[in-house]
């Protein structure tokens, strides 16, 4: 039996904080601070955008919550490292054209200045847990064949 599950077997809800203070769980944790962020600013300012923060911020809590608590090992038929990693690539599309939308349509407002600003800093950080993700989990992953040998590389 593992830590993880009871006497009775069966399996709780427990988040790993070893996960949470690793690099991804500390860079998935900044997101989630800047998407809050991101929306404050936006709520305040330019109103028509809420959603976009809004939605990534329940988006990267829901793989948060998967990630740290181990979930995302009970559904072995998604590639959640090709998941993650579409995740970060679509987040940095959005925030970028709406960090870029916020940067153009400054008419001096304290609050689209600062949605703008933590944007590019968001942009940033998902682009950098997007090369972390290729890195370590797609680019090192060894080539399988249709039997499910690895080739060799």
């Amino acid at each position: 039996m593992s830590e993880r599950e009871g006497a009775d077997g069966s399996s709780g809800f427990s988040l790993d904080k070893e996960f949470l203070s690793s690099l991804k769980g500390r860079i998935l944790l900044a997101e989630l601070v800047l998407c809050f962020v991101i929306f404050i600013c936006v709520a305040a300012s330019i109103p028509s955008y809420l959603a976009v923060p809004m939605v990534e911020f329940i988006i990267t809590l829901g793989f948060l919550i998967l990630f740290s608590s181990h979930y995302y090992l009970r559904f072995t038929a998604l590639n959640w490292p090709c998941m993650d990693f579409m995740r970060c690539v679509s987040a940095v599309l959005i925030f970028l054209v709406v960090s870029i939308v916020a940067a153009a349509r400054n008419s001096g407002d304290g609050g689209t200045i600062a949605a703008a600003l933590f944007g590019f800093i968001l942009t940033g950080v998902f682009s950098y847990d997007a090369y972390n993700i290729y890195k370590t989990e797609i680019r090192d992953r060894p080539d399988e064949t249709g039997d499910g040998a690895a080739e060799p590389k």
